[in-house]
């Protein structure tokens, strides 16, 4: 769609925004403005728009007098104008184009209205339908000298007329914007007590919940108690039938009792032949280690003993040999 944000002019509160949430539905962007002048000032300082949707009667300068200023102006003569009014007889549409106003837009706006308008302005924008020119208003011819008084008379009561519908619209939009202002804050106030009914509401119904499940809880808990009771006092009773010996669990009882001395007296019978076994091996194992460390001291006493004596016969024949040698010096000598 070639058509994608527009300008909104219009006096009213109330009109700007029902029409502008008209167009974002369309995912259109929107830019509004409270007045004529403030249109225009906002064309000079923006990025031109492409659409103006104009209301008719505003104070200051009206849509028809804005409509012309934009259209004369060759910046934005190209933008095509949509004038939102009430009054739509087919010489007032007539006299609308011939000032430059594309098309008209019954006020209050309806949804099929405005699809049908933007639809054919996409259309002819599209097909480059739309006069980029700026358009001229043609001068009023000289009026005779005669007809001066009439046109004065019909220039006071348009000017008496245009200043009545002025102040009328101005009163009503205002009418319009208390009236639209009391109904917001009553909104309001409606929505914040009707949050505080379901807070309530929800606040009780979870006090019954928890109520409910307390109750519900003890009833569970009791029902649990009164069961394991039950099953208490039966495994009681139970073993109350099974408790104490007969004679057959006594003579099983003595039974058990002799097998079990009759394998403890083979058991330690058997460990002690094992233990004196062990002991005699032991103790002959002991005897040998005893006796051959004592004939190995033996040898190692005969061998010093003997060592000594051979030392002792060497010294005395040395000692021998000796004087021998000094008695045969001293012979001889």
């Amino acid at each position: 769609m070639a058509i994608k944000n527009a300008l909104l002019v219009d006096d009213s509160k109330v009109a700007r925004f029902a029409l502008s949430k008209l167009l974002e539905s369309r995912d259109m962007e929107v830019n509004m403005a409270g007045s004529a002048e403030e249109a225009l000032d906002f064309l000079n300082s923006n990025q031109r728009p492409d659409v103006i949707f104009m209301d008719h009667l505003m104070p200051g300068m009206n849509g028809v007098e804005a409509t012309k200023a934009i259209k004369g102006n060759p910046t934005t003569a190209g933008i095509p104008i949509i004038m939102c009014t009430s009054k739509k007889s087919s010489s007032f549409m007539e006299e609308a184009r011939n000032f430059g106003v594309y098309n008209i837009l019954t006020k209050p706006p309806q949804t099929e209205g405005l699809s049908l308008v933007l639809d054919q302005l996409d259309t002819d924008v599209t097909q480059g339908a739309i006069s980029e020119e700026p358009i001229v208003v043609a001068k009023e011819p000289e009026v005779k000298a005669e007809a001066e008084d009439d046109l004065v008379e019909q220039i006071a009561r348009s000017a008496v007329k245009t200043h009545i519908n002025n102040r009328l619209h101005e009163l009503l939009s205002d009418l319009f914007d208390e009236q639209y202002d009391h109904l917001k804050r009553a909104l309001d106030d409606s929505s914040k007590k009707q949050d505080a009914a379901v807070e309530e509401k929800f606040r009780a119904v979870s006090e019954l919940v928890d109520e409910r499940t307390r109750n519900l809880r003890d009833d569970v808990a009791a029902e649990v108690n009164l069961n394991l009771g039950r099953e208490l006092a039966e495994l009681k009773k139970e073993l109350a039938r099974n408790s104490g010996f007969t004679g057959e669990h006594m003579a099983e009882l003595k039974d058990h009792i002799t097998s079990v001395q009759t394998i403890d007296t083979e058991f330690w019978q058997t460990l002690q032949s094992e233990a004196i076994q062990q002991a005699h091996e032991i103790s002959r194992e002991t005897a040998e280690d005893i006796a051959q460390r004592t004939i190995d001291l033996f040898v190692a006493q005969q061998r010093a003993a003997t060592s000594k004596l051979y030392t002792l016969g060497l010294a005395v024949s040395l000692g021998v040999f000796t004087v021998g040698i000094a008695w045969l010096s001293g012979l001889f000598g």
